[in-house]
């Protein structure tokens, strides 16, 4: 063969190529694609305009109602169409008279009693007659008179004091401490008329008299008291 001849390729050679053509065509090319990666979303700590306006209206709308209710709880009772304010009617005050000794107001703003008198406070009493000369009860009568009483006073002052003390010059309560024909509680009030009070039946006397007509404004009001209550 020449130096330039064609070179036959041997069947060997041809075995190699046909596997290495196979092997190319079976070889997998993978397109070049980008990564897609997860997106992780975070919710933001901070709302949008729009949501802190909504709050933000939200939140004054409601304080705004609880200070309107604070100031007037009523408002919304007002405001309503089936609310219908309550119309209080006041009653006139009322007198009662108790046992003729005293009056008393009473009305819905409080109670009031008025001064006794004694043209209300009266009550009879059993006549006593004419007290023994030098007697506690004829220094009593002397009193009564002296004031412009009439008997019937005098029968009031009999009954009242015979009720105390049996017209006792040292008559004398332990369990209270009261003293004397009018009973003074304590006895020592008696010591303003004199310093025999605890002796002389014209001091008690005096001093019984003036607190009667001070207080209840006659023997017949004492009287009167003293039959409702049993003291004076």
């Amino acid at each position: 063969m020449g130096r330039h001849s064609d070179v036959t390729s041997t069947p060997a050679q041809t075995v190699v190529a046909s596997l290495r053509e196979t092997a190319n065509k079976g070889k997998v090319r993978l397109a070049a694609s980008s990564v897609v990666r997860p997106r992780l979303v975070v919710p933001s700590l901070f709302p949008s305009q729009r949501s802190f306006s909504l709050f933000s209206s939200a939140f004054l709308i409601t304080v705004g109602v609880l200070l309107v209710n604070v100031v007037d709880p009523y408002s919304g009772a007002v405001a309503s169409p089936y609310y219908i304010p309550a119309t209080i009617v006041a009653p006139d005050g009322q007198e009662v008279t108790l046992s003729g000794t005293y009056t008393t107001a009473a009305g819905r703003d409080g109670v009031t009693v008025s001064a006794r008198s004694a043209a209300k406070a009266s009550a009879s009493a059993p006549a006593a007659g004419v007290p023994d000369p030098d007697t506690a009860q004829a220094l009593g009568l002397a009193a009564v008179k002296a004031r412009g009483w009439g008997m019937d006073q005098y029968d009031c002052l009999v009954a009242l004091w015979n009720r105390e003390s049996h017209w006792n010059v040292y008559a004398h309560n332990t369990g209270s401490g009261a003293y004397g024909i009018p009973q003074a509680l304590p006895g020592e009030k008696m010591a303003t008329v004199a310093d025999d009070w605890q002796t002389n039946p014209a001091t008690q006397i005096e001093w019984g008299l003036r607190y009667i007509e001070g207080r209840y404004g006659s023997p017949c009001g004492a009287w009167a008291h003293s039959e409702a209550v049993h003291w004076y």
